[in-house]
């Protein structure tokens, strides 16, 4: 009779499941140490590298900003009086020192009505309508039996967003509109004319006619000014200049000014040499803070004879390589310069640390003594033989080297020319004031010239000139329009904009003939071309530039001002180690690089290992059961074989007696 076995070590004691267990672990030991031991391994360097590649990309901000030309031209500015303030734009400034003479504040204009009323919620004001023209804009307000009150006036008037503010003052013996223009400036002087009065005529002073306001108005009607809209006027080295609010922008290249009281003042602007040394300093930090990583992960203890986890690795040792070899080497297009190399500028490598040491004093000795030299040492940087060819910048294929520069075709701007010449002097009344612009194709300019007689050409092209600053339409373009007289005596308006998009029509004119308009020409600009390095380059307004796929000045963008043509010299285009630093590092850690190419291939090797531990487990398992199943195999014939020697015992011990008997 054969013995069911309901567990491993029934039938022999000694093929049990702890048996298989060992059997097992010491089949799996060493092939799981060996994935273990490799799984640490490629995990530490993965963390090896990403210190590394932290490292390497913390490079990338300070050299970036070294690579701008702006950011190695600070300056600082100073006022020595507090009330006229300056600050300063470090990229745009230049060095200099100019007397500053503040003889006028700019204000807002403010108005109230002359007539008090017994209450602000009830009183009837009138009803019509207020047209409120604020410079350039104008606004109808319609007032009815809805707002009929001095408090639902000034409502309307808030409501319509028209550039002016209102509100009613309670005097103590009545009620009084008061409003003031939202803006400082005589070009944001108010004008409120009125129609449909159904308190009287329009201009009765009665009923809403009240709330009129001119400057050719009788004192004793419509609103009274209480405070006279001015500009605010300072003279910069005796030249004065005019601006609608106390802010001073664009009048001297970087610096605004602010002015809170008239006075005068001296403004010097210098080199802040310091702030542009800092900028090396953080530079120099980081890429100390590199070399320190580097020895943390590469280095060598020769004394214990221990080498770290990267010690020899080929991408350790490009890094490296890569980053002497730009901040050790001459720049190219700099060999006759007087600055050539960082070691020009006190920027010195430590050969025994590799770390870099920065010589303060005579990087400030060298900015101060050649600021192009040190700037294109570190930025990219475009030197031209002629004076009038301006770099803008380069792009990511252009490479160091000089390339010639020839204009078949100079840029223009679009220009307005009147069809007979311009009078000499002019009487300009409501039924000639307006004149409406449209410049480059879609800016809308109404210009409203101020009534009265211009004795001289002049002094009326100065009015349509300040009419055309003050312009809102204009000013928020960021594009202005110069109007002047040609050879022929003709009225011109003229972009300030150059190239295809730059234009000049008039759109309406009350009374064209006074400015020589009723006939006219609108010609629009044109945009520069040419070739760079003998290939053929696009033009966009004044810039000449050359795309993708065109050799070593693929990229290259520079301006041509003034209008002659033929050969304008050439440009030799410098890159400095602060550009080729952020290239190199942006190529070491982006996509394909040496750095993520390694972390990639690590990668890979972790996802082979966790296969391998599958493989592992799926080989395990089917060994444990091949074990299970001899065993049970095994311990069935033990059991059995143990059967038959219980039988054969008891039959044996069954003979003894009967045995015994015989004797």
């Amino acid at each position: 009779m054969v013995m069911a076995i309901s567990s491993l070590g029934v039938g022999s004691g000694v093929l049990t499941s702890d048996l298989v267990d060992q059997l097992v672990a010491a089949e799996r030991k060493p092939t799981e140490t060996r994935l273990t031991q490799k799984t640490q391994q490629t995990e530490a360097l993965l963390s090896a590298y990403g210190k590394l590649r932290s490292a390497v990309t913390e490079l990338r901000l300070p050299m970036r900003q070294l690579s701008s030309p702006d950011n190695l031209k600070a300056f600082s500015a100073s006022s020595s009086n507090d009330d006229i303030g300056v600050s300063v734009d470090a990229t745009k400034a230049s060095r200099g020192t100019y007397s500053v003479e503040v003889t006028s504040l700019a204000s807002a204009q403010a108005l109230a009505s002359q007539t008090v009323f017994a209450d602000r919620d009830a009183t009837s004001v009138g009803q019509g309508e207020l047209q409120l023209s604020v410079g350039d804009k104008i606004t109808n307000i319609t007032i009815d039996s809805s707002n009929d009150t001095l408090q639902g006036l000034a409502n309307a008037i808030n409501e319509s967003d028209a550039g002016v503010s209102a509100g009613v003052i309670d005097t103590g013996s009545g009620y009084q509109l008061v409003l003031s223009a939202d803006e400082t400036g005589t070009a944001n002087a108010v004008s409120i004319s009125v129609t449909g009065d159904t308190g009287g005529t329009d201009t009765d002073n009665e009923g809403l006619s009240r709330f009129a306001f001119n400057t050719g108005m009788d004192a004793d009607a419509g609103l009274q000014e209480t405070i006279a809209a001015s500009d605010a006027v300072m003279k910069v080295n005796g030249v004065e200049v005019t601006r609608s609010t106390n802010t001073f922008e664009n009048v001297i290249d970087g610096l605004t000014f602010d002015i809170k009281a008239e006075g005068t003042s001296t403004i010097k602007v210098s080199q802040d040499l310091g702030a542009v040394a800092d900028r090396v300093q953080g530079f120099v930090d980081k890429f100390n803070g590199l070399q320190s990583t580097i020895d943390s992960l590469a280095g060598f203890n020769a004394e214990a004879g221990v080498g770290s986890l990267l010690t020899g690795d080929s991408t350790v040792r490009g890094v490296q390589n890569q980053l002497r070899s730009i901040l050790t080497r001459v720049v190219p297009g700099m060999e006759n310069a007087s600055v050539r190399s960082l070691a020009d500028v006190g920027i010195t490598t430590d050969w025994e640390t590799g770390g870099l040491e920065f010589d303060r004093a005579k990087f400030e000795e060298q900015l101060k003594a050649n600021p192009d030299d040190v700037t294109a040492l570190f930025a990219e940087q475009g030197r031209t033989t002629d004076s009038q060819v301006e770099f803008v910048r380069s792009g990511l294929d252009t490479q160091p080297g000089s390339y010639d520069i020839n204009v078949t075709q100079a840029a223009t701007r679009g220009q307005l020319v009147g069809g007979s010449a311009l009078g000499t002097s002019f009487n300009i009344t409501d039924t000639n004031d307006e004149l409406a612009l449209t410049v480059n194709d879609d800016i809308t300019v109404n210009l409203a010239l101020t009534q009265g007689t211009y004795a001289d050409q002049q002094s009326m092209l100065d009015e349509i000139q300040a009419q055309l600053d003050a312009n809102n339409a204009l000013n928020a373009a960021g594009t202005s329009v110069q109007v002047g007289v040609d050879g022929a005596g003709q009225l011109t308006f003229t972009s300030s904009q150059y190239g295809s998009e730059s234009s000049v029509a008039l759109s309406s004119a009350e009374d064209g003939a006074t400015f020589g308009l009723d006939t006219n020409t609108s010609t629009a600009g044109v945009d520069v071309a040419g070739t760079i390095d003998g290939r053929a380059a696009e033009g966009d307004g004044q810039v000449l530039y050359l795309g993708s796929g065109n050799g070593g000045a693929s990229g290259l963008q520079v301006r041509i001002l003034g209008d002659q043509t033929g050969s304008r010299g050439s440009i030799t285009f410098v890159e400095g180690v602060g550009e080729r630093t952020v290239d190199m590092v942006t190529s070491m850690v982006g996509a394909g690089g040496a750095i993520e190419s390694r972390t990639d291939s690590l990668n890979r090797e972790l996802e082979q290992i966790q296969d391998s531990q599958v493989r592992l487990e799926e080989r395990i398992a089917a060994y444990r059961e091949r074990l299970v199943s001899q065993f049970s195999a095994a311990d069935s014939l033990i059991a059995q074989l143990n059967s038959t020697r219980d039988y054969v015992s008891q039959q044996l011990a069954a003979l003894a007696p009967n045995n015994n008997r015989d004797n």
